[in-house]
């Protein structure tokens, strides 16, 4: 497990260096719980979960307006994840899939191919064995990366990458699970640095990704 966090720290130091400002079009009017817990799974890192602002839930309203996503492919890095929807646990935070081969769509928002708003996928970068996961890639991204989206009884959906930031957990920008605006897809992870005391990774990788048609 050190060996792994030692390779993903230095990875954070490039991430940042090379760094675009997050920039996401669209006020959130209606923001849903930011993903607070993205690191190795384990029940008892839940208990820092952020809630979501003014304590409400999300919406049964939020649209989807397009198929469910199957399985997110960056073939430029070797990412290729299969993905099922998330939703919060009891405490507000993104119910992140256990497995680190697995990403988790938080349904409560636009989904992949969606017209608006930001399609957010999220996943682990390793788990408690150390064994990296395949949102640990996201690391490797550049811009202009081709990233697809297949989705259950649909065409697949084909995005661009357009930045890559770090930012920490508790700055990560409501803006990343907004509903209105330009369509987008997010996909997010941990990033170092890692404190056990403190409950695992304290900052996120954040990758946004514009339809490849745009």
């Amino acid at each position: 497990m050190a060996e792994n966090r030692r390779w993903l720290t230095g990875s954070a130091v490039t991430a940042a260096a090379l760094a675009a400002v997050l920039g996401l079009s669209g006020a959130p009017s209606d923001p849903a719980p930011p993903p607070s817990d993205f690191g190795p799974a384990a029940p008892a890192r839940d208990t820092a979960a952020a809630r979501p602002p003014g304590g409400a839930g999300p919406r049964a309203d939020a649209p989807h307006r397009s198929p469910s996503p199957r399985r997110v492919l960056v073939r430029d890095i070797g990412l290729d994840a299969r993905v099922e929807p998330a939703g919060v646990t009891a405490r507000g935070a993104v119910a992140v899939p256990e497995g680190p081969s697995t990403a988790g769509w938080y349904r409560f928002g636009p989904a992949p191919g969606s017209d608006r708003g930001s399609a957010v996928l999220v996943g682990h970068v390793d788990d408690d064995t150390g064994a990296l996961g395949e949102f640990a890639a996201l690391y490797e991204v550049r811009r202009g990366d081709r990233v697809e989206v297949r989705r259950a009884g649909a065409d697949p959906v084909v995005y661009r990458v357009v930045s890559r930031s770090t930012v920490p957990k508790d700055d990560l920008p409501s803006s990343v699970f907004r509903r209105t605006g330009a369509p987008v897809l997010t996909l997010v992870t941990c990033a170092p640095p890692f404190v056990p005391e403190r409950g695992g990774y304290l900052a996120n990788l954040v990758v946004t990704a514009v339809p490849a048609g745009s």
